[in-house]
């Protein structure tokens, strides 16, 4: 009689449990929209899809005139496997922004399609292929990024892109307009909004690219030349 619980499915979900962690809590870290519980879900989901394709539909084989019944598998097991390829596009499409001109969460996307990989890798046994998949993905995600920034200073990849968000008497929009565009790189947005409670005052956000070799408190320091600003943020802005 078989046992309601299978030692060996569950050392594959286990895998794909720890394995989506891994790729999640990179992303995490970087306080991404699909952190830690999202990469989990999709690995482990992707893994037991994996699962079903391959040992959840009987299929009847005859020979000799017998019908052999409950025969494990189905005549194709890469059907389920080709929907979850597909179906994960619809999640990883949730994950990328667009303002503007601008695209983010490219990457985080791609971690989910291949937290999806590892967890079909681990639906089907290859536990070696998701491992090295895993440190793989893992190493380009910090690795790669620590290697552009350190040797590649003339990339464009390299510069920064930044959110300004500023706010100063209502007066003074023209001179940070104006010291933006002399300071900054590729200014993309420029947009100004009155304060209800105060009609003098406004709020300035912006949004350009920074470039690696300028300094942050340098900057602060030429804008507080130039204007003098109730409260200042700089968020530098991420894929």
């Amino acid at each position: 009689m078989d046992t309601f619980f299978n030692a060996e499915y569950i050392i594959r979900l286990f895998f794909a449990l720890v394995l989506g962690f891994a790729l999640g809590l990179e992303r995490e870290l970087t306080n991404k929209y699909a952190g830690l519980r999202t990469h989990i879900l999709v690995c482990l989901g992707a893994c037991v899809f994996t699962l079903l394709s391959i040992y959840a539909f009987p299929t009847f084989a005859t020979g000799d005139n017998v019908v052999i019944q409950n025969a494990t598998g189905i005549r194709d097991t890469s059907r389920v496997a080709a929907q979850i390829v597909t179906g994960i596009g619809f999640i990883g499409a949730g994950t990328v922004l667009r303002n503007g001109p601008m695209v983010f969460g490219l990457t985080t996307a791609a971690t989910l399609w291949i937290a999806a990989s590892i967890g079909m890798a681990c639906g089907s046994g290859m536990f070696d292929v998701a491992v090295i998949a895993t440190v793989l993905s893992v190493a380009v995600l910090t690795l790669i990024r620590i290697f552009e920034r350190q040797f590649l200073p003339a990339s464009g990849k390299q510069v920064r892109r930044c959110k300004l968000t500023v706010y100063l008497n209502a007066c003074d929009i023209d001179l940070i307009y104006e010291f933006l565009n002399k300071n900054v790189k590729n200014v993309m947005d420029f947009s100004t909004k009155k304060l209800i409670e105060n009609p003098d005052k406004v709020r300035v956000t912006s949004t350009f690219d920074f470039g690696n070799k300028k300094i942050m408190s340098d900057f602060y320091k030429k804008l507080n030349h130039v204007t003098q600003f109730d409260s200042i943020s700089l968020q530098e802005i991420n894929d």
